[in-house]
């Protein structure tokens, strides 16, 4: 009787060094898959990946602004020579400073626009070609609830409301190889970015937090832990026949 052993399957996630994108890549690491960890600072992924190797996984450490061409090239064809060909992409790298309309500077929307939109598409048109020869991938891209209006945040809810509709574009051109595209829009999520905006509120972040509670139908904000759920069912082959959607892990309905 033949026995089949399971190829280990590779994946990249970006913004890895802290919050959600830690969480994610610690997730993936207690599934089986190698995890190549990205972020700005190859030394500020450290924690990330001895979370992942100190619990028995594969992972490393990878340098690289999403938002520059050559580095994202560097970056995966690194992982994918001391890891094997990534299948398995998740998009968090992401920035959301805050400014109204008539204050925000054009650097700053170019700046949002960059790492959000442009550093997803450069960073997904580099690994799809692994997916495309595999006949197998998926790829989560975390876009937000401020998709669907922010009033503080513009250029954040513009660029967020922009992944979706690349998200559904991919699921489209892709799920011909094999490939699944998925949105997660989380809600309130404990991270560095909430408690930058109650810092700027002139809040605690408990306040904060029992501030944003009240419109949280199950009663209590997000964990990072809450998306790395999320993400690890939709990067499972089981997970095969859910494509070009948006799940909302925020706690209740999103209109």
């Amino acid at each position: 009787m033949t026995q089949t052993t399971e190829v280990r399957r590779t994946a990249i996630v970006t913004g890895a060094a802290r919050g959600i994108g830690a969480a994610v890549a610690e997730r993936l690491g207690q599934d089986g898959l190698a995890v190549g960890v990205v972020d700005l600072d190859e030394a500020d992924c450290a924690a990330t990946v001895e979370a992942i190797t100190g619990n028995g996984g594969s992972a490393m450490a990878v340098a690289a602004d999403v938002a520059d061409e050559a580095a994202v090239t560097a970056a995966v064809a690194r992982v994918a020579e001391e890891l094997g060909p990534p299948t398995v992409l998740v998009n968090n790298a992401g920035v959301g400073p805050r400014a109204d309309l008539v204050d925000m500077t054009t650097e700053q929307w170019d700046m949002v626009m960059g790492v959000n939109l442009r550093g997803t598409f450069l960073v997904t048109r580099a690994v799809c070609p692994y997916m495309v020869a595999a006949g197998w991938g998926r790829v989560v891209t975390m876009s937000s609830i401020s998709a669907v209006g922010d009033a503080a945040r513009v250029d954040y809810a513009g660029a967020k409301a922009g992944l979706i509709g690349f998200t559904k574009s991919l699921a489209l051109q892709l799920g011909q190889h094999g490939v699944t595209a998925n949105t997660i829009a989380p809600g309130f999520v404990v991270s560095d970015m909430t408690r930058a905006s109650a810092r700027r509120l002139g809040l605690s972040f408990e306040e904060f937090q029992r501030r944003a509670v009240r419109s949280i139908p199950v009663g209590r904000v997000g964990r990072p832990e809450d998306i790395a759920h999320t993400a690890s069912y939709l990067v499972h082959p089981a997970a095969g026949f859910v494509s070009g959607q948006v799940i909302y892990v925020a706690g209740g309905p999103v209109d």
